[in-house]
């Protein structure tokens, strides 16, 4: 059995056994996870989450609002299962899925508890996922749905996501932020007439509330793609997809592609869109300062904030800190 393990430890490149468990070691745990359920009071829930979060070093971000919980959180694995199970505990969270992934460097700088309107923020009080969504399409079924003739696929993300990664054909709306989707679709509701609705997301949380929308505004042949791109991306080979491109995620990876690998793309400290390694050889490019997409958008003043920041950010890093202020999240 020894030599066995050898043998297989070197097909994999000659790694030592006992050096292959420590880097797995080191390795974070990222899961991304919504759920709406009835929460009564909220405020109540922030506090003990956040402490059992810090107390088990998991940083990211989690929204608690009245109806449910959103967000991304890493940490190490002890940790990750701990604010899981806390999170299943809560009302109506038995239930409770999630999406996960691995990193080898800490995705965010700290750990946030805030407390929201929604968790997901569309506007529009009266749409409610536990009341009724679009029919769920599993990723092994999705390429054969997007491909007839009669479905328009619609991609919920906003712009700046959709600009690095897209489904074949798919619609993009344009949106700066999700608030800005159902006025897009009175505007344009008229070009999707005797059409059957496929939509899609990230991991999910906006087609819940999507899908609910335009079946409140009758129309009934609604669909979204189950898990969202993150699932399609884990589950479906390079070689079978309809995607194109990569899927930007919100932690430090950025962008993941096929299999969940991390994708190519940093992000513009300035603006928080995602950019690519060449990007930063444009003349419009200065570390935290601007890029490409935003050198029209701030003024002398703010940018001259912006450089003090990245002053600041050389000043921890010399010192061996990390500058929580550049971290994504």
């Amino acid at each position: 059995m020894g030599k066995h393990r050898a043998k297989a430890g070197q097909a994999q490149g000659g790694l030592d056994p006992l050096k292959t468990w420590a880097y797995a070691a080191r390795m974070y745990t990222i899961a991304a996870l919504y759920h709406f359920t009835r929460f009564d009071n909220p405020e109540a829930l922030q506090a003990p989450l956040l402490e059992l979060a810090q107390r088990e070093h998991v940083t990211g971000s989690l929204l608690l609002a009245r109806e449910g919980i959103n967000g991304t959180i890493a940490g190490p694995r002890k940790g990750i299962d701990a604010v899981i199970a806390h999170i299943r505990a809560l009302p109506g969270c038995h239930d409770l899925s999630w999406k996960e992934a691995t990193a080898k460097d800490q995705p965010f700088g700290k750990m946030k508890v805030r407390l929201k309107k929604e968790i997901v923020t569309m506007g529009l009080p009266d749409v409610d996922p536990r009341a009724r969504v679009g029919h769920y399409v599993l990723p092994e079924d999705w390429n054969d749905l997007i491909s007839q003739d009669d479905v328009v696929v619609i991609d919920t993300r906003n712009d700046y996501e959709v600009s690095i990664g897209t489904f074949e054909g798919a619609i993009d709306p344009e949106t700066k932020t999700f608030r800005d989707f159902p006025a897009w679709w009175e505007d344009n509701k008229d070009r999707f007439h005797n059409k059957r609705v496929a939509m899609f997301c990230t991991g999910g949380i906006r087609c819940e509330k999507s899908t609910n929308f335009l079946l409140g505004q009758g129309i009934e042949d609604v669909f979204h793609l189950k898990g969202g791109i993150l699932q399609y991306l884990e589950d479906i080979p390079a070689e079978d997809s309809l995607w194109n491109g990569a899927c930007f995620v919100f932690d430090g990876r950025v962008s993941v592609e096929h299999g969940l690998a991390e994708g190519p793309h940093e992000l513009c400290h300035a603006c928080r869109r995602p950019i690519l390694p060449q990007d930063k050889t444009r003349p419009e490019y200065e570390d935290g300062v601007s890029c490409h997409q935003c050198i029209e958008e701030f003024d002398d003043a703010r940018r001259t904030r912006f450089r003090e920041r990245q002053k600041q950010i050389a000043l921890s890093r010399a010192r061996g800190e990390r500058h929580l202020g550049r971290q994504p999240g």
